[in-house]
């Protein structure tokens, strides 16, 4: 190959690896911060990033198979299965912060099947309160100023990504306030993936 020829394919590598350095920083630069995060889900340890979402309404509960709002579980599948198609994600965190989510990820999502026909995203077992936080959770409470207290604690995102609000476990998922607040959310411009 002689020198010219050589010199033109490395500037044309050169030009490849630039120009996928820029697509993956422009796709990075538009997920919002809030979201830069990457969890397994129950039932695979590969992490997947959160900002697969972006551009949706997220409502994010940290989940417990044995308390007594468990039952909760029902109503945010209904939630799911009636809002999904105009872009709302439910995002379940299971955690044993309060000590009633012992088992393990696949012991916690054979339950959530086998119970309530789970079908929204379940992510890892996790902290989601104090100093054990996720970093999801972490910014989440930064952006609210309020921590879960207990089981079932929601967070609605918008879809930009920006603005959350919260939510006390004792509010039921067909709660008309939170229902009102999603459907509001999911009005609003934004970008629809």
């Amino acid at each position: 190959m002689d020198a010219a020829l050589l010199q033109r394919s490395n500037v044309g590598r050169l030009i490849a690896v630039l120009a996928l350095s820029l697509f993956a920083s422009l796709s990075q630069a538009a997920c919002p911060p809030l979201l830069d995060s990457a969890f397994p889900s129950l039932t695979d340890d590969t992490p997947e990033s959160l900002c697969r979402h972006q551009g949706k309404v997220l409502l994010v509960v940290n989940t417990a198979s044995q308390c007594g709002y468990t039952p909760q579980y029902e109503g945010l599948e209904k939630l799911y299965r009636r809002y999904k198609d105009k872009g709302l994600v439910i995002l379940g965190f299971p955690s044993n912060d309060f000590r009633q989510e012992t088992g393990s990820n696949k012991e916690i999502a054979s339950f959530c099947e086998a119970n309530y026909g789970v079908s929204f995203p379940m992510y890892d077992k996790s902290g989601v309160s104090g100093s054990g936080a996720n970093p999801f959770y972490a910014r989440l409470l930064k952006a609210t100023g309020t921590a879960p207290s207990w089981n079932f604690h929601k967070y609605l995102v918008d879809r930009s990504g920006a603005k959350v609000e919260s939510f006390a476990t004792q509010v039921e998922p067909g709660d008309p306030k939170l229902v009102k607040e999603i459907e509001r959310l999911l009005a609003e411009k934004g970008e629809k993936k």
